[in-house]
């Protein structure tokens, strides 16, 4: 598969405090693939990197092969970078039909992608966004991003404040588009077990560095690995084990 985005040796924070550092990762072409772990570890950061948002303090970000270090954030959008924030980035003054009409300049929305992954959508076309519910909010806000035809999709917390039954609406949606467009998705996520279902890879960040990389199939197998690293402590395991060795 071909790389859409690459990130070489990330470090990025704010106002000169680095919060990931030398953080290396890759999305392919119709992959979903998971940055996961606890709040505060740098994933929020990593996707307001890759969106522009923060400007990174060094490594190399690449989009279809090019070099995004001088790209601003509207001109990512408009190359394919689609960011939903943890915040939604929606408004509550207009309706569903208005935030369809709400895009950059030279750019147009096809809403008819929205209602083809979220039906109901269609039928909340002329409804105020502050008298939906969460999930169709929620909805609203991942249809908008299909809308511009990502080529990378970038989705902070999805099912953060969702009930169950949302969740397990939302979570195939993603898998099923980047099927069917080849987009790549970039799902930052605290609730593992969701992740795991609908993912290809997945990546675990703890204190802003990446502490494990392996495909889906690995994690699933070896979940044990998986939490002591979520949790950061695969370093000081790992420790332990070559101290042993050597003593």
């Amino acid at each position: 598969m071909k790389d859409i985005l690459r990130i070489d040796g990330l470090t990025a924070g704010y106002d000169g405090a680095a919060v990931v550092r030398d953080l290396d990762l890759t999305v392919d072409a119709g992959e979903v693939v998971a940055l996961l772990g606890p709040n505060g570890a740098g994933k929020t950061t990593t996707l307001r990197a890759i969106s522009g948002i923060v400007r990174p303090m060094g490594g190399r970000l690449t989009f279809d092969g090019a070099d995004l270090t001088t790209v601003s954030p509207s001109e990512r959008a408009r190359r394919g970078i689609a960011h939903v924030p943890e915040d939604r980035g929606i408004f509550f003054g207009l309706t569903v039909a208005e935030h369809f009409r709400l895009c950059h300049r030279g750019e147009r929305l096809d809403e008819r992608t929205a209602y083809e992954y979220f039906p109901l959508l269609r039928e909340l076309r002329t409804r105020r966004v502050g008298l939906l519910s969460g999930g169709e909010q929620q909805m609203l806000a991942v249809g908008r991003a299909l809308a511009r035809r990502p080529r990378l999709l970038l989705l902070d917390e999805l099912t953060l404040g969702l009930a169950p039954v949302i969740v397990e609406r939302l979570l195939p949606v993603v898998r099923r588009y980047a099927l069917d467009s080849g987009c790549g998705v970039l799902l930052v996520e605290q609730q593992i077990q969701l992740a795991l279902e609908v993912v290809d890879r997945g990546y675990v960040l703890s204190r802003g560095e990446i502490v494990l990389h392996r495909p889906i199939e690995e994690l699933r197998a070896d979940r044990r690995l998986l939490i002591a690293s979520y949790l950061g402590e695969t370093r000081t395991r790992e420790a332990e084990d070559d101290a042993a060795a050597s003593g």
